[in-house]
């Protein structure tokens, strides 16, 4: 078995998950606390990668990424980055596609903390950062954590958007979910199921992890 399509994967999971992390505090943070008219625009917009099928954001990805398209064209002229048929194409467009697993987690996390820490810390004399990051993300270790392996596997599971906008480029663009279609499309099952194998030990294992954690939080923070 070609090992390189399986660590291209966790590579880029990596990748998205980490990036999409700092990117979702402070707009979880916005959705849970912010009061602003357009709010069920913003919420329907991060929604969307839940219920559109991937192909959908695949192509209108693709367009956007084309050199051929002016945002293409002025990524590949200012940054001299082409995102079609690359790997930091895949890693934008993971991103995109799993933004609401990463934000909705945390922004549940922080709704469900009482109101009286922040009202607390406000009396204190903490800004609203402080607030954020001192004492209401220390309270969300378990939403935290959920969303991290939430949008981690939602990434490693992606088909449809990578093979858009990737392409099947060995060793570039031809990750896990890829090749185990190109096994089965050449009858080539042993070898996709060692690919599907692998995903699935590998997902089950960590969340069997993070749910452990999760419990012993919970454990920890409401004992009996």
């Amino acid at each position: 078995m070609d090992w390189q399509p399986l660590l291209l994967t966790f590579k880029l999971a990596t990748i998205t998950s980490l990036i999409l992390l700092v990117i979702a505090l402070p707009m979880a943070y916005w959705l849970a606390f912010g009061k602003f008219k357009a709010r069920g625009v913003f919420e329907a917009i991060i929604g969307m990668p839940l219920v559109l099928p991937p192909s959908v954001i695949g192509f209108y990805l693709l367009l956007a990424f084309s050199p051929s398209h002016w945002f293409g064209a002025w990524i590949e002229s200012v940054l001299g980055l082409r995102l079609v048929f690359s790997f930091p194409g895949l890693v934008i467009a993971s991103i995109i596609y799993s933004l609401p697993f990463m934000i909705y987690p945390i922004r549940a996390g922080l709704q469900s903390l009482p109101a009286s820490l922040r009202e607390a810390a406000y009396v204190l004399g903490k800004s609203r950062w402080e607030t954020f990051f001192k004492i209401l993300l220390p309270n969300c270790k378990s939403a935290l954590l959920t969303a991290f392996v939430l949008t981690f596997a939602h990434t490693v599971g992606e088909f449809g958007v990578v093979l858009m906008i990737g392409g099947n480029i060995p060793g570039v663009t031809k990750v896990a979910s890829v090749a185990i279609y190109n096994e089965v499309e050449a009858l080539n099952y042993p070898a996709a199921n060692q690919y599907a194998l692998v995903l699935f030990v590998v997902t089950f294992a960590i969340l069997l992890i993070v749910y452990s954690i999760n419990n012993r939080l919970l454990r920890v923070r409401y004992p009996s």
